[in-house]
């Protein structure tokens, strides 16, 4: 299964550092003479589990156009004042085959950042996230989660980690080619696949197939906070019974 991080060497020679700042170029700088809509990108942030690196995660909507990302100095500026966010230019990388992107962000400091993209003649920008790799790293623990794998429709359940101010999350199920089948996100601790009765966010393109006995499957899972970042991130693969 494809993870969600990427070697620290593959991110050395594709991007640059991010204290490398474009100064002239502030969020409110972009922002001038546009429609704007606020908190309408879906995105959080975790730190990897085996490197330095954080991932900020994104649901490009189809169409989507001028792909953004802003970040203030650190997270001591307000969140609220766009004049604090500044672009940097670093590479989007594909997750679930590109239904969701990403970028891997190497910074020694905590700060705020906000993706950006345009969409219908109107500018969508995410809610602030704030990065918490030094004071809360994201946990990793596949055994939070447990699977009742006896039909073709799975029964997913989890309990929380170390940290008690998870507000929502998120659940994927894909397949061995790591294609996303289902992406939901529930304010409750289980989802069971296909049925939307807990669903308080669908980004499920069309019906997802019937899982196949026998076959591989893989279950993701983001447990996320009020300002966006993932305390309890877990992927467990998974084969539904013959």
């Amino acid at each position: 299964m494809v993870r969600f991080y990427v070697p620290l060497i593959v991110f050395l020679v594709l991007s640059c550092s991010t204290d490398a700042l474009n100064e002239e170029a502030t969020l409110n700088d972009s922002l001038a003479s546009k429609q704007v809509i606020r908190d309408n990108v879906i995105a959080c942030a975790a730190s990897n589990s085996d490197d330095n690196l954080i991932s900020v995660f994104f649901y490009p909507r189809q169409g989507v156009t001028n792909i953004r990302y802003f970040e203030t100095i650190d997270a001591s500026f307000d969140k609220n004042d766009f004049d604090n966010y500044t672009q940097v230019d670093i590479p989007i990388i594909d997750v679930f085959n590109g239904f969701l992107k990403k970028y891997e962000i190497a910074s020694d400091v905590e700060k705020w950042v906000i993706i950006a993209f345009d969409e219908e003649g109107q500018t969508h920008l995410s809610n602030p996230i704030r990065l918490k790799q030094n004071t809360k790293p994201t946990e990793y623990d596949m055994q939070n989660v447990s699977i009742d794998t006896s039909t073709t429709m799975p029964f997913f359940s989890w309990q929380d980690g170390s940290y008690d101010d998870t507000k929502i999350y998120f659940q994927v199920v894909s397949d061995e080619a790591n294609n996303l089948l289902s992406g939901t996100y529930t304010f409750d601790r289980n989802f069971q696949y296909y049925k939307l009765d807990n669903v308080v966010l669908n980004i499920t393109k069309g019906t997802p197939p019937v899982l196949t006995s026998g076959d591989q499957y893989g279950f993701t899972l983001l447990a996320v906070s009020e300002d966006n970042w993932v305390n309890l991130f877990a992927e467990v693969p998974f084969v539904v019974a013959e």
